[in-house]
């Protein structure tokens, strides 16, 4: 299939970028980002500059390949990263349009490339728990109630691509700060510091300068592994509760 490329060029974040148009040619069995692989590969034939955009595991659990595709990102896929979207869902003549995310937070590297170290920042204020480390303890001695091993592993499930920050209006980084605190506190080994935690993980948000949650599900609709929004609602609870605390 031909198809047209409208792709953001930026050389960096302080520079002015623009929308750079290409001709491919792909096959429908092609994904996504080897589809922008034959791209380059035809630029640095051509003796261009290649497009940067960031890949690393190519199936889907890694959430690198953060960009957005025709206004959505990761494309118009639900529970889909862009490594995992084949062409076969384009048609032939078609005109992609291909950038990056947009969000305070999310500085442009270059191209489809932007610094998403921040959500580094918000796991490294509390996203741990203290235990002493040493031989694996058996698995069965903490019993857990499936509903909240099931609550707990679907919030861990979060692989940090930013899109729910991308589709928020707001710029919200409330979907991802309530999964990475919920998949811990949700367990006895992590109740103990959820308190703590959560306090230090939002606080961290907010200095990254991310929005506030706007309550339009964006988040949710454009999750790739569909986080579900009533992580939010316990994040909002949590943090209320650990506010009135008086020896915190």
């Amino acid at each position: 299939m031909k198809l047209t490329l409208h792709v953001w060029r930026q050389k960096a974040a302080n520079d002015p970028g623009t929308f750079e148009k290409h001709n491919v040619e792909a096959d429908e069995h092609m994904s996504f980002l080897e589809m922008l692989d034959v791209l380059n590969q035809t630029l640095i034939e051509q003796k261009k500059e290649p497009i940067a955009f960031e890949h690393d595991c190519r199936e889907g659990i890694c959430g690198a390949c953060s960009m957005m595709i025709n206004g959505r990102p990761h494309g118009p896929l639900n529970g889909t990263t862009a490594c995992q979207l084949h062409m076969r869902h384009f048609k032939d003549g078609d005109q992609i349009w291909i950038e990056p995310f947009r969000a305070k937070a999310f500085k442009v590297v270059r191209d489809l490339v932007v610094d998403r170290s921040s959500f580094d920042r918000i796991i490294q204020a509390g996203g741990f728990i203290s235990v002493n480390t040493g031989q694996a303890v058996d698995g069965n001695t903490i019993p857990i109630e499936k509903e909240r091993s099931s609550s707990s592993m679907d919030a861990a499930a979060c692989i940090g691509c930013g899109a729910c920050v991308a589709a928020c209006p707001n710029g919200s980084a409330m979907l991802f700060t309530a999964a990475k605190a919920a998949h811990l506190g949700i367990l006895p080994q992590g109740e103990v510091e959820e308190d703590r935690r959560v306090l230090s993980m939002v606080t961290q948000m907010d200095k990254e300068g991310f929005g506030r949650c706007s309550n339009t599900y964006a988040c949710e609709a454009e999750c790739p592994k569909e986080i579900s929004v009533t992580n939010i609602a316990r994040l909002n609870r949590a943090y209320l509760k650990a506010s009135l605390r008086s020896d915190l």
